[in-house]
């Protein structure tokens, strides 16, 4: 989208989210760490004190990933009946390629959603 100016305002939310990328220009990171927001995009120099993506992440991540790990835990168990040892050698790391990839994407999705659907927290303006 361009503004009357011609200067990008936003990006799909969904295109923001999978690069972890500035939700607002595309161009800045989003993230300062592994998953540690970082206070503001280096090139439009958007504030990102208003994303909150709270556990959203996590929730998906371990629903998903748990899934997906119990599940082939289970076909290996009911196919090769292996050792303990090789459960814990094949499962441990499978678990961890199954949840920590995905939990910065999603979490980078969360805030681009937050920021394309103007969400903020609720507010009480009684006067």
């Amino acid at each position: 989208m361009k503004n009357s100016a011609g200067k990008k305002t936003s990006v799909p939310p969904f295109k923001a989210g999978l690069t972890c990328s500035c939700p607002r220009c595309g161009e800045g990171k989003l993230f300062s760490g592994y998953l540690n927001l970082a206070p503001r995009c280096s090139s439009c120099g958007l504030d990102y004190s208003f994303a909150d993506s709270g556990d959203g992440p996590a929730v998906f991540v371990i629903l998903a990933g748990g899934l997906a790990a119990v599940l082939a835990v289970l076909a290996v168990e009911l196919l090769w009946r292996p050792s303990y040892w090789v459960h814990a050698a094949v499962g441990i790391p499978a678990v961890l390629i199954a949840t920590l990839p995905p939990l910065r994407i999603l979490k980078s999705l969360l805030i681009a959603l937050q920021f394309h659907h103007k969400a903020a927290e609720a507010r009480s303006d009684r006067q």
